[in-house]
């Protein structure tokens, strides 16, 4: 089965061509600066002798515009690896918000486009995009099933003591003011690895996963479901990230407002786009922070532990709520690839019964690995998240199961 996975956002496309037999992707790419003069085109596909790159710098005015491309380039005519569009079976779209109407992945029909487009209010700078390559790819591929996967719905078990804020009840129930998180996507897919790689069903698996990156966040998984997340209404709540400043005293805005006269959408791209680690230091690319701080710059180094504060404070907050923790997971770009940051957020926790192993935490080849030393009670795991994949195998769950409801019944 061939999936073709799509993260249309405002002004690009990213997309991955996924054979669900091995989940390995034939095809994958980004289309950037849509609806500029120049827009930019990267497309990557495997051939039996390696993988073709072809870049291109042209003009695309829209995403219809933008899929065509895909489209061409994914098949032979355009040096692709497939020799018809119509061979992509189905097609899977990541979607941002979903708010509490879509608590899971469902296929796409005019009432999901209509309740996606309804959920704009909670994901502004999100929805529309995805709104946009989803139409798309509903005219372009009128016979593919397509599937909405919502970064929201992972989220949707948090019970109401932890997604309700203390503010007036009639703000939820009027205008939906709640917790709903985010990075659902990748927490999903990096808990069922977890869980694979610890040999502990699901059902009886407690986590802390942290997907560190620009955006990050950090969420408690009890029995294999989210119970807990660092992020809120919107993505700006929580750890210190690149460029949002994290939560803060919601007092901020209004002093802001009374003392330098910014307005709220001022304040509000203050805190989405010139905060968090550029607004303490200058940067918001944790290598360019690292060189610094190795030159003896103080902020750089003020804001390297300013982070793994905000970070280690979700950890311990987080071993609370779950009681018993089974593994802290690390993801995401930071997660990933910074040694020093695992190290750190691990650091002086062996009364919580973690303890890193060094040497593991240094030598981590980029496979799902416990880099925890043989003694410690909670194991630490380096996990790379995949949320294409994730996607493609929920799109797949979704089909099947429409399938086996639409199949006639046999006989007896």
């Amino acid at each position: 089965m061939l999936v073709l996975v799509i993260n249309a956002g405002s002004s690009s496309i990213k997309y991955r061509l996924l054979d669900m037999a091995s989940e390995e992707p034939l095809s994958w790419g980004v289309v950037e600066k849509i609806g500029e003069p120049c827009s930019r085109v990267t497309h990557q596909g495997r051939t039996p002798t390696g993988v073709h790159q072809i870049t291109e710098e042209l003009p695309i005015r829209d995403h219809r515009q933008a899929m065509e491309r895909v489209v061409h380039l994914l098949t032979t005519e355009g040096g692709g690896v497939i020799d018809d569009p119509e061979r992509i079976d189905a097609i899977g779209h990541r979607v941002v918000h979903g708010g509490e109407r879509f608590r899971h992945p469902v296929r796409i029909d005019a009432g999901v486009v209509e309740g996606i487009r309804e959920h704009i209010p909670l994901a502004p700078l999100h929805n529309p995009g995805h709104l946009a390559g989803i139409e798309t790819a509903l005219e372009l591929f009128p016979s593919a099933p397509q599937v909405a996967v919502f970064d929201t719905a992972f989220h949707q078990t948090i019970p109401p003591e932890a997604h309700l804020y203390a503010v007036p009840y009639r703000l939820y129930e009027e205008l939906g003011v709640r917790r709903y998180g985010f990075h659902g996507i990748s927490h999903a897919f990096v808990t069922r690895e977890a869980s694979r790689l610890l040999d502990i069903p699901l059902e009886q698996l407690n986590l802390i996963t942290l997907h560190l990156g620009n955006g990050a966040s950090i969420t408690a998984v009890r029995g294999g479901r989210s119970v807990d997340t660092s992020m809120g209404l919107t993505p700006l709540e929580g750890v210190i990230m690149g460029t949002r400043s994290g939560s803060l005293d919601p007092a901020v805005v209004g002093y802001l407002h009374r003392r330098a006269g910014m307005g709220v959408e001022e304040i509000m791209d203050l805190l989405t786009r010139e905060s968090g680690l550029l607004g303490i230091c200058g940067h918001n690319d944790l290598r360019d922070i690292h060189r610094r701080r190795l030159r003896g710059d103080a902020r750089a180094q003020l804001a390297l532990e300013m982070l793994v504060h905000s970070y280690r404070k979700y950890v311990g907050a987080y071993m609370a709520v779950l009681g018993r923790t089974d593994a802290v997971v690390f993801t995401g770009g930071i997660g990933e690839n910074d040694a020093t940051v695992r190290e750190l957020v691990c650091r002086d926790l062996e009364n919580l019964g973690i303890r890193l192993d060094p040497a593991k935490n240094l030598q981590w080849e980029g496979q799902p690995q416990c880099i925890n030393r043989s003694d410690s009670k909670v194991r630490v795991l380096v996990i790379p998240t995949n949320e294409e994949l994730e996607i493609a195998r929920q799109t797949c769950r979704v089909l099947s199961s429409t399938a086996s409801r639409e199949a006639p019944a046999q006989a007896v």
